[in-house]
C-alpha cells in the first residue's frame, strides 16, 4: 500500500522558527511605557486545540511507529497548523512589546541595533496614513538599514493602528528582515489584522495570514505549506477558531495533488477542552459553501474515495486503520485528541454546537493568498 513519507518536515522547520523568533523578541523584564503602541494584538487560543505536540512527540518528524497517516492524524496536526497561526501572532505582539522600549510616544525617526542580527534597523513612525481604503491615526515601519537596497525594501516590520479604545490595527510582519540571520522561513510575510470592536461578535478577534512559506522537492516534504490564513474570536473563556493551510505538493492515494487542510474548531481554556471539524477539499477548490468544504469533503470521505479509486474492493481489515477516529468532529482536552465523532460528554457537546457557525475559507483563495506591505 503506498505510503504518505517524510510527513510535514517543513511545517516543524516553520514552527521551531517561529518559537525561536518568539523568545529572542518577547522582553518581559521591560514595563510597557505609556506610549501609542497598542497594548494587544493577538487572540490566545486555548492549547487544547493550538499545539505542537505533534512533532514535540517525534510524530511528525521520523514518523517513530509506522508511516501511514491514519484519521486520527489528521486531527491531531490540527493543533499543529492552529499553533503556526497563534504563535505568528503572538510573535508580532512580542515584537510590538520589544520596541516598546525605545518610548513610541510620537511621530519619530529613530535607528535602533536589532537584539537577534545586531543589525542597525531604521524605525519611522508617521500619523494620518492610508491603508486598504482606511486612513489610521499611526503607521510604524521598520526596516532592515542593509537590506534598504533590496527588492523588499529591508521591510521587516509595517503596523497600522488607532490610538486608544477600542484597539484596533493591522501588523504586517517579514521575520527575515527582523533576524538575517534565520532563514527558515525564507520570503514569507505575515499579517495579523486585530480589532476589539466588537464588530463580528467577539469580544476581540484577529485575522491571521501567510505567504510565500518556502517550499521543498515533493519528494522531499509532500505537505509542504505555503500559504495559511486562520481567524480566531474569542468571547469569555470561549474562542472560536477557522481557517485553511494549503498544501500544494500533498498526495494522498489516487495521485491528484495538492489540497487545503480546512478547518472549524472551538476551545475553552478554563475547561481544557476543544472540538474540531475537518475537511480535505482539493487546493483549486472555488468553494465557500460549509457543507462542501466539510461535509463532502470530510476526512472519511475522502479518505474512502481516495483509498477505493486506488484498490477497489479493499480488504476492511487493511482500509478500516486508515479510518480509524475519522468521524467528526474530533473532541480533544488537555493530553491532545480523545476521539473522532464519539463525544465525551456535555461539555463538548456545547463547543460542538459552535461549529455549525463556522466555515472555514475559499481554497483557491487561501492557496492563492498573497500577503505584501504598503
Amino acid at each position: 500500500m503506498k505510503t504518505l513519507r517524510n510527513f510535514s518536515y517543513s511545517i516543524a522547520a516553520f514552527f521551531v522558527a517561529v518559537i525561536f523568533l518568539t523568545s529572542c523578541d518577547e522582553n518581559p523584564d521591560v514595563a510597557p511605557a505609556q506610549d501609542l503602541l497598542p497594548q494587544n494584538f493577538s487572540v490566545d487560543i486555548p492549547s487544547t486545540i493550538s499545539n505542537a505536540n505533534f512533532v514535540a512527540n517525534g510524530r511528525a518528524r521520523g514518523r517513530v511507529k509506522e508511516d501511514s497517516l491514519k484519521g486520527n492524524d489528521i486531527y491531531e496536526l490540527l493543533g499543529l497548523f492552529i499553533a503556526i497561526g497563534d504563535e505568528s501572532a503572538q510573535l508580532v505582539e512580542a515584537i510590538i512589546n520589544g520596541i516598546r522600549v525605545h518610548n513610541i510616544d510620537r511621530v519619530l525617526t529613530l535607528t535602533y541595533i536589532g537584539d537577534d542580527d545586531g543589525r542597525e534597523k531604521n524605525l519611522v513612525v508617521t500619523s494620518n496614513s492610508t491603508f486598504e481604503g482606511r486612513t489610521w491615526e499611526y503607521e510604524l515601519l521598520v526596516t532592515d538599514a542593509d537590506n534598504e537596497v533590496n527588492d523588499d525594501g529591508g521591510k521587516a516590520m509595517q503596523v497600522f493602528w488607532n490610538a486608544g479604545s477600542p484597539i484596533e490595527g493591522i501588523a504586517i510582519l517579514k521575520p527575515l528582515n527582523i533576524n538575517v540571520n534565520e532563514d527558515e522561513t525564507g520570503d514569507a510575510i505575515f499579517r495579523i489584522d486585530y480589532s476589539e470592536d466588537g464588530s463580528l461578535g467577539y469580544e476581540a478577534h484577529m485575522d491571521v495570514r501567510i505567504s510565500g512559506l518556502p517550499l521543498v522537492s515533493p519528494l522531499e516534504d509532500p505537505f509542504a505549506i505555503s500559504t495559511i490564513r486562520l481567524f480566531a474570536g474569542k468571547n469569555g473563556d470561549v474562542v472560536d477558531v477557522y481557517g485553511n493551510s494549503n498544501h500544494p505538493n500533498a498526495i494522498l492515494f489516487a495521485g491528484e495533488t495538492g489540497f487545503n487542510w480546512a478547518f472549524v474548531a472551538s476551545g475553552n481554556e478554563v475547561d481544557d477542552i476543544g472540538v474540531a471539524e475537518v475537511g480535505l477539499p482539493p487546493s483549486d477548490l472555488n468553494e465557500t459553501s460549509r457543507s462542501v468544504l466539510l461535509e463532502d469533503y470530510s476526512v472519511k470521505n475522502v479518505f474512502v474515495n481516495e483509498i477505493t479509486a486506488v484498490w477497489p474492493g479493499i480488504d476492511p481489515t487493511i482500509l478500516d486503520p486508515f479510518l480509524a477516529e475519522t468521524e467528526a468532529p474530533g473532541y480533544f482536552n488537555s493530553e491532545g485528541f480523545i476521539s473522532g465523532g464519539t463525544s465525551p460528554g456535555q461539555p463538548w457537546d456545547e463547543l460542538a454546537l459552535r461549529l455549525d457557525n463556522l466555515a472555514p475559507f475559499n481554497p483557491v483563495e487561501v492557496s492563492n493568498l498573497q500577503v505584501t506591505f504598503k
